[in-house]
């Protein structure tokens, strides 16, 4: 079960639980309870099932569109892998780093594309080449590199990456693949339809 489904789980557990205790309260007879609480246990399993089958059942969906196809991007002359990508529309030329943890912004970017920089209180200490620094934790609602989606991607924010924005193992984790092959980086998306 990946982390996605066992929050849905633990979300509609919660939600069937107030539902219940709610029920409990009110001192209806037993047998009504019951029928009642396994009326709510129906309807919060066809809505995990329906939650939990989504990325197939958007395919039914009006206006789905195709499967999202992979990115090529090749190597540039000082030897990485750069790719334009675009963070919450906003579009930004990001070094793709299979040796980064997380994906990193410069505070430029960030503020560009609008993140709340405050949205942990307690800043996140990071092991760098360059030393140890502190970093801001942030959300990025989508981040797009050429076809491929995704959305709520943690990144971190921290004056000492100056002017540079990274794509970490932490977006990369999220595709079905990725290699490099014969000079190129094929990024592989998941097998599910975007909206357009």
């Amino acid at each position: 079960m990946t982390a996605d489904r066992a929050a849905d789980l633990v979300y509609f557990s919660l939600i069937l639980l107030l539902a219940l205790s709610a029920l409990a309260a009110r001192r209806i007879p037993l047998r009504q309870t019951l029928q009642m609480a396994l009326a709510w246990i129906g309807i919060f399993g066809i809505g995990f099932l329906i939650l939990a089958q989504r990325d197939r059942l958007a395919a039914l969906w009006p206006g789905a569109a195709a499967p999202q196809a992979s990115v090529h991007i090749p190597i540039a002359k000082d030897g990485h892998f750069w790719v334009m990508a675009r963070i919450n529309g906003v579009p930004r030329r990001m070094l793709v780093d299979s040796g980064a943890t997380t994906t990193a912004l410069s505070v430029a970017t960030a503020k560009a594309a609008g993140l709340d920089l405050d949205e942990s209180p307690f800043p996140r200490i990071i092991d760098t080449a360059n030393g140890t620094i502190t970093a801001d934790h942030t959300t990025i609602r989508e981040l797009e590199i050429g076809a491929i989606a995704l959305d709520d991607v943690g990144a971190v924010v921290s004056p000492a990456f100056g002017d540079q924005d990274v794509i970490g193992m932490n977006v990369l984790r999220r595709l079905k693949g990725w290699k490099v092959d014969r000079g190129t980086l094929v990024l592989n998306p998941q097998d599910r339809p975007v909206f357009t």
